[in-house]
């Protein structure tokens, strides 16, 4: 038995007409009625009570029509989904993100791929420090892990998408917040809320970097994990902390943000596991890559959580 034989006999079973089935199947009718009659030794029954001037189902024929259509619909649309996969347009999509790009760049993307890949499930998980992300990308967690660089691991391809300003978070009333604009040096004083250190956090490094630049030690008084808790521990008066731009777009009420000077950056980049060869994967980046850009408004001068 082969597909030809289930849609040969569904056509004439619909039909009910072998003319009218073999011009719908484009053969000729005496090859159709060899092919229903050739299934119908095959399975030992009568699908069909044939007379000169019609056919009709028999009792087995109408229960095996039910099946053939849902075997032949089942196939047809295996075979569109097969093609959909392969282009691209369905599938499942997980994307990991570091903190701060969770509360910005994450929700334009998401948006952006519902709406041009509408086939697509998309899942997410925020707050993934670049470790956890690489980990995940490695184990098949993830797709896509949106994460601050510098990687350095085998079987993961790095490409950056934009650069983001790094701001000073501080406790609304500080001292310091009367300041359009910071430098490092000006916190030499202070204590700070970190993310996680011990090579678990870019940031982390960053900081520390920025401040050996600047001839001192950091005085970090917490460590965290999540940017959400960084930012909530500085609005608690609990220290100030640097972070990148988009950070303020968690609006916590109580913080401010004012840019460092000289103009510092850190980088965001995309990872994705080796081999990176799906279509899927390659529409998301092309997605990602256009809406991917540095915020262009300026920093607001002297009230808090007005930075978007």
């Amino acid at each position: 038995m082969e597909l030809r034989h289930l849609r040969y006999f569904r056509a004439v079973a619909e039909e009910l007409h072998f003319g009218r089935a073999a011009e719908q199947l484009h053969i000729a009718q005496p090859p159709l009625s060899q092919q229903v009659r050739q299934l119908e030794r095959e399975l030992g029954v009568a699908l069909l009570i044939r007379t000169t001037r019609k056919v009709d189902l028999t009792p087995a024929g109408e229960a095996y029509l039910k099946r053939v259509v849902a075997i032949l619909d089942a196939v047809d649309e295996a075979g569109g989904q097969a093609q959909r996969i392969a282009e691209g347009a369905e599938g499942q999509l997980a994307i990991g993100c570091v903190g701060s790009a969770t509360y910005s760049l994450l929700p334009r993307l998401v948006r952006a791929l519902r709406e041009e890949l509408p086939g697509v499930d998309v899942s997410v998980r925020g707050e993934m420090l670049a470790p956890a992300q690489i980990a995940a990308l490695l184990a098949g967690e993830i797709d896509l892990a949106l994460l601050r660089p510098p990687v350095e691991q085998a079987g993961v391809l790095l490409e950056t998408v934009r650069r983001d300003r790094l701001l000073v978070a501080l406790p609304e009333g500080h001292a310091l917040a009367t300041r359009d604009e910071l430098s490092i040096k000006d916190l030499r004083d202070e204590e700070f809320v970190a993310h996680a250190g011990h090579s678990r956090s870019v940031m982390n490094g960053v900081l520390t970097a920025m401040c050996a630049d600047a001839r001192f030690v950091p005085r970090v008084r917490h460590e965290v994990e999540e940017t959400s808790t960084l930012v909530t521990l500085v609005a608690a008066g609990l220290g100030v902390a640097v972070v990148p731009d988009p950070t303020a777009a968690l609006d916590i009420a109580g913080v401010c943000y004012r840019p460092l000077v000289p103009l510092l950056g850190v980088d965001l980049a995309v990872g994705r596991a080796v081999p990176a060869n799906s279509p899927l994967i390659e529409k998301a980046l092309s997605v990602l890559r256009r809406i991917a850009r540095p915020d262009a408004q300026p920093v607001p001068q002297r009230r808090g959580r007005q930075l978007k």
